[in-house]
């Protein structure tokens, strides 16, 4: 057997493919990388039936087009990838090396809120493990509750925060523990729930009630931008996204219950019905995997502090619609709830009572988001805290 431009001829003269080019990688968070490539135009004999990505440390995977995820990669090992192309007669040469890059533990961040009182805070954690959280720096303000947040796999952005009529944009690079630098102001003031995907963040709703919907580019500062509308209006939202469709879930008007919203993240528009929660979902938690969102806690319409306090989890598949689903349990019921998520796993931190200066929590519990059931004790917040906003490097939208 020859080589062919890159590819192979069998001594009946019918060839493999040449190699895939332009082939990049991306991610690496939580041992998990996306590999990109371009199709060969020379398919050889016949047509390619796959590709296939490997890595310098003998990981790989197969799929039927770009990209091809790779699991499994070892945390704090530089890897550099290839890609194949394969037909029914060979595989192709080896595309050129990709970048390197080294995969790191996906992390929850919980900046601001009410502890009880008013802070600035930022904590972390390892999505993947259990245990307390540890600090990771502060807000440029003390912008305290309901605090958005949007992030990608390298900067995690906190939208404005409803408390001292101080309304910014906030970022941190997930590489480097410290304070975090103004990104830029809002077109809406103060809390708005945030979903993302990888190179964009988008926020709908606020503290005095509005429709409005407005979106970031992460990777770049500035202010932000109108993006369309809700479908109904409303404030304490939870919201989580897929790779191409955002959610909003719950909230309310006044005693008025919100429903369930979607939007297409890289497009701009007004949000489209989805269906309607199980529950009153005001001021829950939302996360998500890439197929899947979870929305935990919050405000059940209850006049008292105990009887306000929700631990009901409902979930919906993204791609659909349709109403929500029973999921199980928090550990504890709890309203003003932050979440984070990796590609598996949803956190849910802190929580209170029912209005201002009441009990705040330290309660951090975790559930699997492929299944159902009831969540499971993570750890602890270093102090009480509810109305928190939090970004992670590993969620659904990635």
């Amino acid at each position: 057997m020859t080589r062919r431009n890159g590819g192979f001829i069998g001594t009946d003269g019918l060839d493999a493919p040449d190699p895939p080019t332009g082939v990049t990688v991306s991610g690496g968070t939580d041992g998990v990388a996306s590999i990109s490539f371009t199709a060969p135009t020379d398919t050889g004999t016949s047509a390619i039936t796959g590709f296939i990505a490997t890595s310098s440390t003998s990981v790989g995977a197969t799929g039927t087009s770009s990209p091809i995820s790779v699991s499994s990669l070892t945390l704090g090992t530089e890897v550099t990838f290839r890609a194949y192309a394969v037909n029914a007669y060979g595989t192709s040469a080896a595309s050129d090396v990709t970048s390197a890059i080294t995969p790191a533990a996906g992390l929850g961040l919980f900046a601001g809120g009410y502890a009880p009182s008013a802070t600035n805070e930022i904590s972390q954690i390892t999505i993947s493990t259990t245990g307390n959280t540890t600090d990771w720096g502060d807000l440029t303000t003390t912008t305290t509750a309901l605090l958005g947040g949007c992030a990608s796999t390298t900067r995690g952005v906190f939208g404005p925060g409803n408390g001292n009529k101080i309304y910014v944009y906030d970022y941190i690079t997930f590489a480097t523990a410290g304070n975090a630098v103004d990104f830029g102001d809002p077109t809406l003031k103060a809390g708005l729930a945030f979903l993302s995907n990888s190179t964009r963040g988008v926020g709908g709703g606020k503290s005095d009630s509005t429709n409005r919907i407005e979106y970031v580019t992460i990777a770049s500062v500035g202010n932000a931008t109108d993006f369309g509308d809700l479908s109904v209006v409303r404030l304490s939202i939870s919201a989580a996204s897929s790779t191409t469709r955002g959610i909003f879930f719950g909230g309310r008007d006044g005693g008025t219950e919100g429903p369930i919203d979607y939007v297409t993240i890289a497009s701009t528009g007004n949000a489209t019905d989805f269906g309607d929660p199980i529950n009153v979902k005001a001021y829950a938690g939302g996360a998500s995997s890439n197929t899947r969102m979870v929305s935990g806690g919050g405000h059940s319409g209850g006049t008292t502090e105990d009887s306000s306090k929700s631990d009901s989890i409902e979930y919906i598949t993204i791609a659909s619609t349709g109403n929500a689903t029973d999921f199980g349990d928090l550990t504890v019921g709890r309203n003003s709830v932050a979440a984070e998520s990796n590609s598996t796993r949803a956190v849910f931190q802190g929580g209170g009572g029912w209005g201002n200066g009441t009990t705040a929590r330290t309660t951090l519990d975790y559930v699997t988001i492929a299944s159902t059931g009831n969540a499971t004790d993570f750890g602890d917040q270093a102090s009480e805290m509810y109305g928190s906003g939090s970004v992670g490097n590993a969620h659904g939208g990635l």
